[in-house]
């Protein structure tokens, strides 16, 4: 059974920029779903309407059974968004960040920091750091612990190797393994073949239809896909 499902999602910029189509897809707990595209297909629209922070014009979507476009709480207690740009707050620190995003959540920040995401990304180390002052690998790290804070059972993720170092990637490949072992769904859009070749299934958005594809691919055999 499907614990997320987007059903014929619709979305325009106007009359004429018809960015998404009927969009639908399904993914279980512990998949690993991949959505490819060419550079500017709506990728990142779609994610923003599952996310939340952006508004269908039409569709539908569940997440566990739950309707959030009619109850927009389901967003924030089930899905955790990594988006392309910086989500943070520059100016203050990391510790900062992260007590704004764990406030309410009924979760301890503290004992987080010891074994908890945090821990594991590495963010620990940095905490009186002001944002401005981190690496772009750095604010990735924190932005993924933000959006983990109050332990969604979703995390979607908008390019997140992009123009990172190698290590950086293969952290957060780790974790989002380790995430998706113990139950939790990614849905993720990518052009880094590592983040690829993780995927349980992939889909393909063009024209502004996302179609499921036979199998996940990646390289020169993506690239046809796309391009075709």
């Amino acid at each position: 059974m499907a614990y997320i499902e987007a059903m014929n999602i619709t979305k325009s910029y106007g009359r004429k920029n018809v960015v998404l189509k009927d969009a639908s897809f399904q993914a279980s707990q512990g998949e690993y779903i991949a959505i490819v595209g060419a550079n500017g297909c709506g990728k990142s629209t779609l994610l923003g309407i599952l996310s939340g922070s952006l508004k269908a014009d039409g569709g539908n979507l569940l997440v566990d059974g739950k309707e959030p476009f009619k109850n927009s709480r389901v967003f924030s207690r089930y899905i955790g968004f990594v988006p392309q740009e910086n989500p943070l707050m520059e100016n203050l620190s990391v510790y900062d960040n992260l007590k704004f995003w764990y406030c309410d959540t009924g979760r301890s920040l503290k004992q987080d920091l010891v074994n908890g995401v945090p821990a594991v990304l590495g963010v620990s180390q940095y905490l009186h750091k002001t944002v401005d002052k981190l690496s772009g690998g750095m604010k990735k790290r924190l932005s993924i612990c933000c959006a983990l804070a109050k332990n969604p059972p979703v995390l979607i993720l908008d390019e997140p190797g992009a123009s990172l170092d190698i290590v950086c990637k293969q952290d957060i490949m780790n974790y989002l393994s380790a995430y998706t072992g113990s139950g939790g769904t990614v849905i993720i859009t990518s052009h880094e073949e590592g983040e690829l070749k993780m995927a349980d299934r992939m889909y393909l958005l063009k024209d502004g239809v996302l179609t499921q594809m036979p199998k996940p691919v990646i390289g020169n055999e993506l690239l046809e896909v796309i391009n075709r």
